[in-house]
């Protein structure tokens, strides 16, 4: 969803260079918007991790003894 406010960033940005006014304001709100939905989304997560956070048990090897080699 980042990726997504970059690009109508860059539109925005570039539209108004080159004078495309109604263009580049429309491209600024909906970066603006996907910004705030992705922070939104970022601070749930954020806050769902450290009152539910759970270790992830990692999966150990089996213990392998080394042979002799004759």
């Amino acid at each position: 969803m980042l990726m997504w406010v970059v690009i109508f960033l860059v539109i925005a940005i570039v539209a108004g260079a080159l004078g495309f006014y109604g263009v580049s304001g429309l491209a600024a709100q909906i970066a603006k918007v996907l910004f705030i939905i992705f922070l939104i989304l970022f601070i749930v997560s954020l806050i769902y991790s450290l009152f539910y956070h759970t270790q992830v048990m990692m999966p150990t090897s089996p213990d392998v003894t080394p042979t002799m080699m004759n």
